[in-house]
């Protein structure tokens, strides 16, 4: 049996993390799967490791330009490349499929299509656009491919809600997370141990966007901030235009000179785990996720946690976090006041959440991955 994987539209972010790690840590030939042939741009095949014995990298030039090209590429070309490398099975991670192939396994990696209320968020935009021609786009190829693969039940939920339940067939496979992140508890302190020059520090890592509040974090912390408290906050991740001014406008409000809050941009991946180490408290405020691997990286990273409490947030965190509304600036204050004031539960928390963490591997997802593709292609 040979797989062939539809990279077309996987280019940057968690699509090609997960590609990456997939295929980096996969012995695809235990399931009785003989090649995999990747079509990709060149920058998303030049971060694949080689593997002489089972993969087979194809640059297909369209796939280096603009939206337009790729999805003509797919549409008209992509059936007779699956058909010249003798593929029984397509695997697509993007969700979408347009080529008339069959089976596909579809994966659901985006969830902002299938939930309005987070959509609404962009008002009258391009990105709102988009987000609602996805929803009926990767609907379609969910309804119509031999399997679909989603990431947390939360997610399957969500998503089939507004596709239907009636989806041939549907497998729950998380990702993995990377070795690197691994790292037991440190001894959680008092905080009469900080001060100002030596600051109990918290960070957020996430792009800055309209559903990841890092401005009611901002706030938040502010209000720490005039009780007492020796906090900074570190934000990391890249940004959107219109999210980055209001970011900065709340920054500016509470902390003109930029004492205790400061946006450090993104950070490469491979770099996250050092800064992970470095804090005391991990904050995470999103209000939408498939599956929210930051938040399994700080899990991994040994470190206590004030959680947003939705989406997926709780079935990933379980009872390893304190919890609140995002769009609360006082309940995220009193989330991480909670941690801040008892070592005891940041110790408790942090161990079982490191635990927690121990259950997402890349050779799970690996293994867990090929043999559905194997079950889906035999059954059709």
């Amino acid at each position: 049996m040979i797989v062939g994987i539809d990279a077309s539209n996987i280019r940057v972010g968690g699509g090609v993390t997960h590609l990456v790690e997939l295929l980096r840590i996969a012995d695809p030939i235990k399931s009785g799967i003989q090649k995999v042939v990747v079509f990709a741009g060149k920058k998303t095949l030049d971060r694949i490791e080689a593997r002489e014995d089972w993969l087979r990298k194809v640059h297909v030039p369209d796939l280096d330009k603009g939206l337009a090209l790729r999805m003509l590429w797919q549409r008209f070309r992509l059936l007779s490349a699956l058909k010249d490398e003798d593929c029984g099975v397509l695997l697509v991670p993007g969700g979408v499929h347009s080529a008339g192939f069959s089976p596909i396994v579809a994966m659901s990696q985006n969830l902002l299509p299938f939930e309005w209320r987070e959509l609404r968020r962009y008002g009258l935009s391009w990105m709102a656009l988009k987000m609602t021609l996805l929803r009926f786009v990767q609907g379609k190829t969910f309804r119509e491919a031999g399997g679909v693969i989603f990431l947390t039940n939360y997610a399957k939920r969500a998503v089939t809600n507004v596709v239907g339940e009636d989806l041939r067939s549907i497998a729950v496979i998380p990702l993995g997370i990377h070795n690197r992140f691994l790292a037991s508890p440190k001894d959680a302190l008092p905080i009469l141990r900080y001060s100002n020059d030596d600051p109990f520090r918290l960070l957020y890592v996430s792009v800055i966007d309209v559903y990841k509040h890092q401005w009611h974090v901002t706030a938040a912390v502010a209000k720490l901030r005039s009780l007492g408290y020796p906090v900074v906050l570190d934000l990391v991740g890249s940004s959107l235009p219109r999210s980055l001014v209001r970011l900065t406008e709340a920054i500016a409000q509470v902390d003109p000179t930029g004492t205790f809050i400061r946006y450090r941009g993104p950070v490469a991946h491979e770099e996250l785990s050092l800064l992970y180490r470095q804090c005391d408290v991990n904050v995470f405020a999103s209000s939408c996720e498939n599956m929210p691997n930051i938040l399994i990286e700080a899990m991994a990273s040994g470190l206590p946690i004030a959680c947003s409490n939705r989406g997926p947030m709780s079935e990933v965190l379980r009872d390893a976090g304190v919890y609140f509304d995002p769009e609360n600036p006082d309940e995220i204050s009193s989330a991480i006041k909670a941690l801040i004031d008892s070592p005891d539960v940041r110790a408790a928390n942090a161990k079982k959440a490191f635990a927690y963490a121990q259950e997402y591997s890349w050779e799970r997802c690996a293994e867990m991955t090929f043999a559905y593709l194997r079950d889906v292609a035999t059954r059709d």
